[in-house]
């Protein structure tokens, strides 16, 4: 299936979301109060809209500092309906959330299981294409009087020996199957789309032109035309996008699995067997994983970014750039909740993940606070690990 890089990148994005609808759902509940202390223009009595004004705004203060408190402060304050207000706002903030939540885990382990679907349909493309190649060399050959008119070099793409070996293998056909990944209505397209994009690519001009291709010229091309032309072309993306939902963000991560296959046939070309990458072993164990560190993620959030906070004593917490506190929650969750995975690993897939989404200094604060977090949580006992997770705490 997938491994746990990939799903801490999409356990990452859906967090990202979770924040902006969290943010959201902390908007609507403030108009929510704003809303009820608004001027009764059916009331016959005098409105003191001034004093509903205030009473708004001492509602949104209450509000805002106990969003998670047991019982509200109620010292000071007079006008009942304040206090009840409040309750029906965060009431509904916390109601909000926990449905947005819900949709997103759903939604992110949907999105992850349909992620094999993607990548397999891109290599699928990519053998259409060769196919079509090899077509259309037969009808040369065909309907030429002379029998072959072709030079050597055009039907370098119909032997192409990675795309042989990946649509002989009886491992490939049984995934397509099992995923479902069936490209056989877009015929016409794929002539369409090599014709278009793929012949004019200047690096397929130069790989026509050879009369032997190794299996490095044969990979290059490959990866060539899966980068500058299935990953780059609107016409092609839109194909992906109405399969996926989440096209957006699952687009660099398919376009990095369909790359992995092919690097994989040509490191393992002269071996028997396999022609998929070792995605992941045990899927059912992944996608306990994968919904953990994301729930367990959202439940501590308020205390990892306490503790995010008091080793950032010169920084504003909200001057933090969201990705980056993002990330961190991640890191201490997984450190903290996850005792078979070494703290060394968790630090370097979260380094990771900042390199390529967030900041460009994140990469070195990330670090920096990670090891020193990692030390401390480990020195109080919130950090204690087992089996594999004790490989590089010795």
């Amino acid at each position: 299936m997938l491994n746990r890089r990939i799903l801490r990148v999409k356990a990452f994005q859906n967090l990202y979301a979770y924040e902006q609808c969290r943010s959201s759902n902390f908007n609507l509940a403030k108009d929510q109060i704003r809303e009820a202390f608004l001027p009764d223009l059916n009331s016959m009595e005098v409105q003191d809209k001034v004093q509903l004004k205030r009473d708004a705004a001492k509602a949104i203060e209450i509000f805002s500092n106990n969003l998670n408190a047991e019982q509200l402060p109620t010292g000071g304050v007079e006008n009942g309906k304040i206090i009840q207000e409040v309750k029906n706002a965060i009431n509904y903030f916390h109601k909000a959330n926990q449905k947005d939540t819900d949709f997103l885990l759903k939604n992110m382990i949907s999105s992850a299981e349909r992620l094999p679907q993607l990548y397999l349909l891109a290599i699928q493309i990519l053998i259409a294409f060769s196919d079509h190649v090899a077509v259309e060399g037969e009808k040369k050959k065909k309907f030429s009087k002379d029998k072959v008119q072709l030079s050597l070099g055009e039907l370098n793409l119909a032997s192409n020996k990675i795309l042989s070996k990946i649509r002989e293998s009886a491992e490939f056909k049984s995934a397509c199957i099992r995923h479902m990944a069936d490209i056989d209505d877009l015929e016409l397209e794929i002539r369409e789309w090599f014709r278009d994009y793929v012949k004019p690519l200047e690096s397929y001009q130069a790989y026509m032109k050879l009369d032997a291709p190794t299996l490095e010229q044969d990979f290059y091309i490959t990866d060539e035309i899966l980068k500058k032309v299935i990953f780059k072309t609107e016409a092609i993306l839109s194909f992906f996008s109405e399969k996926d939902m989440n096209w957006t963000e699952n687009r660099t991560i398919v376009r990095s699995l369909a790359s992995k296959v092919l690097k994989n046939v040509k490191d393992n070309y002269e071996l028997e067997g396999e022609v998929l990458p070792e995605i992941a072993l045990n899927w059912e164990e992944d996608k306990e994983f994968f919904q953990n560190i994301f729930n367990l993620t959202v439940e501590n959030d308020e205390a990892n970014r306490e503790l995010i906070a008091k080793k950032t004593q010169n920084w504003d917490i909200e001057r933090i750039a969201q990705t980056d506190k993002i990330i961190l929650s991640m890191a201490i969750t997984e450190m903290k909740n996850f005792p078979s995975i070494p703290v060394k690993v968790s630090i370097n897939e979260y380094i990771d993940i900042s390199k390529n989404y967030s900041t460009p200094k994140s990469k070195q604060f990330v670090n920096g606070l990670l090891d020193v977090l990692s030390k401390d949580l480990t020195e109080n006992g919130q950090i204690r690990k087992s089996g594999r997770g004790l490989l590089d705490n010795r």
